[in-house]
C-alpha cells in the first residue's frame, strides 16, 4: 500500500529496513516479493548500514548521479558527428549561424553505422550545442543558385564578426505575413463561460476579398548578438519606407539603449519586397 507512494531512493530504504528486519535470506525474499533486483535491495542496506545523510529538498540520487551523457559514455561522439555534417556544411564553421541539409534520423543512422549508437533526439542536442540548426533540404534547391553565393555569405558572416567583435549592432529583418483584422474563424479552441463562444464570420474569404479590409503587417528585428527578438505591426502595406520606420523604431526603443556606444549597424535581410535592394529609401 506504501510502495507506490514513495520516489527511488524512499522505495530502496524501505526495502532494505524490511530485508535488514527479516536477517538473514531478507534481501532475496523482500526483492522477489517487491519485484525488484536484489541489488536494489543490497544497495539501500549498504545506504542504511552507512548512515547517510538524507540528499537536501526533494532530492532523489546526488549530484551527479543517473545516466551519463552519450558525448561522456562515447567521447569519439561528437567528432565523429560533426565530420558528418561539416563537409555538407554552408557557410563558414564557425559562423554565427550554423546550418545542416542532412536529417537528424540520416545522421543517427550513419553514426550507428560508424559503431557510434545514438538516438535522433541526442543528434539534434549535440547539433545545437555545437551551434547547428537544422533546415530543410528543399530550400538549398530552389531557384537558380548564383556561382559566388557561398563566396558572398562568407563575406556576410566576415561583416557580422567584425561588428560583433567591436560591439556593434548586428540585426536580422524581414516582414512576417500579413493578417487580415476582423472577427475572423480561427483554428484552435479557447476556455470560455459555457454556452458564450466567441461570435466570428461564418464566410471569412468574402472578408478577406474586400479591398478595404484592414490587415496587420508583422515586422520583425532580431538582434543576433543578444539573441533578442522585436516585432513593430503596422497596419497600411509593406513597403520600404515601413522597413525604415520599424528599424527606426527598434533603434529608438531598444538599439541604443542595447548599444550606447554604436558608430555603425549592420542589417541583414532577404533582399525582396520591402527588404529590396532597388529601394532607394
Amino acid at each position: 500500500m506504501l510502495f507506490p507512494h514513495l520516489d527511488e531512493r524512499q522505495q530502496r530504504l524501505a526495502l532494505a529496513t524490511e530485508a535488514r528486519l527479516l536477517g538473514h535470506g531478507g534481501v532475496r525474499a523482500v526483492a522477489r516479493t517487491a519485484g525488484v533486483s536484489e541489488t536494489t535491495v543490497r544497495k539501500g542496506v549498504f545506504e542504511l548500514e552507512g548512515g547517510e545523510d538524507p540528499l537536501p529538498g526533494w532530492r532523489v540520487r546526488r549530484c551527479g548521479g543517473g545516466r551519463k551523457s552519450a558525448e561522456e559514455l562515447d567521447p569519439r561522439l561528437v567528432p565523429a558527428l560533426l565530420a558528418l555534417v561539416e563537409p555538407d556544411e554552408r557557410g563558414d564553421p564557425i559562423s554565427p549561424l550554423r546550418w545542416t541539409t542532412k536529417s537528424l534520423r540520416h545522421l543517427a543512422e550513419e553514426l550507428a553505422g560508424q559503431g557510434h549508437p545514438v538516438s535522433a533526439p541526442t543528434v539534434g542536442r549535440l547539433l545545437r550545442e555545437n551551434g547547428f540548426s537544422l533546415q530543410v533540404n528543399a530550400k538549398t534547391l530552389e531557384g537558380r543558385q548564383h556561382p559566388d553565393r557561398d563566396a558572398q555569405f562568407r563575406y556576410i558572416n566576415e561583416q557580422v564578426k567584425q561588428h560583433q567583435g567591436a560591439g556593434e549592432p548586428v540585426i536580422s529583418v524581414d516582414a512576417k505575413k500579413k493578417e487580415k483584422l476582423g472577427q475572423l474563424p480561427n483554428a484552435g479552441r479557447e476556455w470560455r463561460p459555457k454556452g458564450e463562444p466567441v461570435k466570428v464570420e461564418d464566410h471569412s474569404f468574402f472578408f478577406c476579398a474586400r479591398p478595404d479590409a484592414e490587415q496587420a503587417i508583422p515586422y520583425g528585428v532580431y538582434d543576433l548578438t543578444a539573441d533578442t527578438g522585436w516585432v513593430n505591426v503596422g497596419c497600411d502595406h509593406d513597403t520600404a519606407a515601413f522597413a525604415v520606420a520599424s528599424i527606426r523604431r527598434w533603434w529608438q526603443a531598444r538599439g541604443r539603449d542595447d548599444y550606447p556606444q554604436a558608430t555603425r549597424l549592420l542589417i541583414t535581410a532577404d533582399a525582396g519586397g520591402s527588404n529590396g535592394y532597388r529601394s532607394r529609401v
